[in-house]
């Protein structure tokens, strides 16, 4: 990871600062909340394909914004996708590829030596929370961190919930959880982290406030509230693409969301207020399909890291609006501080792109006619030099080797490091990733690859290369 000298960082830091206060003293900004939810699959949403899942709240917030179809996290699983939320850089220039250690699974399997993982985000890097901190902003953080022990450290004045863990033991209290006080026994997770997001929204109507609101559902375990799970039992007698379990996860996080849209309704902030709602990664494999999307969590195919994206509120004239352009988490960071009137983020230099164009309906033709270079032909990098084991010995040794991907337009090249394979789909006709044409299209594949190389070589992207020593001859 490259980090600039500790002098230089510090006053492009205090340049920030001064630029942030300078371009936030004249109006009031709008409140800014950020919901993640944790493994929710890409079609696991009415508005995005479910046909079984029933999450009216969601379906009304993106009739109310902007929805967009080609949304991607910047990594296929929780912990890298979260540190390129916060910090709106890509895995290389903060150190978080994978959640724990990169040297998952048995050595005798591993044919290379991974590259090392950092577990916690580095306090050099500059979070959205301390820029909108020190733009005035009361900062919260209700639910999963996964960055390190202590939010606190990366620009939040409240933390409930959030610490080192990337999963509750259990979504009834007591939880374990030292961030988070037990409630009654049986008291349900999700429910706790949403009346303690309202308790902050109502503590800070005054504003401006920035509530980051990482739901832990629906990671697992798979546990809803009991009468949810019996009355999805009862649906998936007539329907057996319900898993019970899940779906009471998933409309118990939709029923979660609509309270804190309520809350802003009671509290006559809706229209100060904007929303954004995503997911962190694919959705698990085991309980959900991601169909028709190819893989899951932990895979670099689109079910690993396409992912519903949804933006209502101030700096959205688009109402009930599609989007098709390709965009990915690291864009949230800019986008987020230009709704809040922060100009100084441009100082960061940001990996992301401010969406807000495609956002504001005024915005909207300028960028239309400059479309097909500016936006849909943006290069977006995935670098993931990591193993994961696959999730039943029935699947083989490995939900992922370490590899490495990038999408320019319709295109998306796909690359292996063990053995150098590549493959290449068309996503605008096929979005499963069922033919690869790597073979019939040389030329699209060397385009793609010179991309990655002179990406690898900006970020200082680590290609894993060393043989591991204990890899058992196949």
């Amino acid at each position: 990871m490259r980090t600039p000298p500790p002098l230089l960082r510090q006053t492009a830091y205090l340049f920030l600062l001064w630029t942030v206060w300078a371009s936030s003293s004249f109006a009031r900004q709008p409140n800014i909340i950020l919901i993640v939810a944790d493994d929710l699959g890409w079609s696991d949403i009415a508005c995005f394909g479910s046909e079984f899942h029933r999450t009216s709240r969601l379906d009304d917030l993106a009739r109310r914004g902007v929805r967009f179809t080609n949304a991607y996290a910047n990594a296929p699983n929780c912990a890298p996708s979260r540190a390129c939320l916060m910090t709106g850089l890509y895995p290389p220039r903060h150190g978080v590829y994978t959640v724990g250690s990169s040297a998952r699974g048995k050595a005798a399997n591993r044919k290379l030596v991974p590259t090392p993982n950092r577990t916690d985000l580095d306090e050099e890097c500059v979070t959205l929370a301390e820029v909108l901190q020190r733009a005035g902003y009361a900062t919260a953080t209700v639910g999963k961190w996964h960055l390190g022990e202590d939010p606190a450290r990366h620009g939040f004045d409240v933390n409930v919930g959030g610490f080192a863990a990337g999963h509750p033991k259990s979504y009834f209290s007591p939880y374990q959880n030292p961030a988070l006080p037990d409630g009654d026994d049986g008291e349900y997770l999700t429910d706790r982290l949403t009346d303690e997001a309202i308790g902050f929204i109502e503590q800070s109507r005054d504003g401006p406030f920035f509530l980051y609101l990482p739901y832990y559902t629906v990671h697992t375990p798979i546990q809803g509230r009991p009468e949810m799970v019996e009355e999805q039992r009862t649906r998936a007698r007539r329907d057996a693409r319900i898993k019970p379990a899940y779906a009471a996860m998933v409309e118990r996080l939709d029923f979660s969301v609509g309270r804190v849209l309520d809350a802003l309704d009671r509290l006559e902030l809706a229209d100060t207020t904007t929303v954004v709602f995503l997911s962190d990664n694919g959705g698990h494999g085991l309980y959900t399909d991601n169909a028709p999307l190819r893989g899951s969590k932990g895979m670099l195919y689109e079910g690993g890291i396409r992912v519903p994206l949804i933006v209502a509120g101030p700096g959205v004239s688009r109402i009930g609006e599609v989007e098709d352009t390709p965009v990915i988490g690291t864009d949230l960071f800019p986008t987020i501080t230009e709704i809040a009137g922060v100009s100084g983020w441009m100082d960061l230099s940001l990996d992301g792109r401010s969406l807000v164009p495609l956002l504001d309906r005024d915005a909207a033709p300028a960028v239309h006619s400059a479309r097909a270079h500016s936006w849909e032909q943006r290069p977006l990098f995935w670098h993931f030099p990591a193993y994961l084991e696959a999730y039943r010995p029935s699947d083989g040794h490995w939900r992922t080797t370490p590899a490495a991907a990038v999408r320019i337009g319709r295109y998306k090249l796909i690359e292996f490091f063990e053995d150098g394979r590549q493959e290449l789909y068309d996503l605008s006709s096929d979005p499963g990733e069922l033919q690869d044409l790597a073979a019939s299209m040389p030329e699209r594949v060397a385009q793609l690859s010179e991309a990655m190389r002179a990406w690898r070589e900006e970020t200082d992207a680590p290609v894993p290369h060393e043989r591991e020593p204990g890899f058992v001859t196949e």
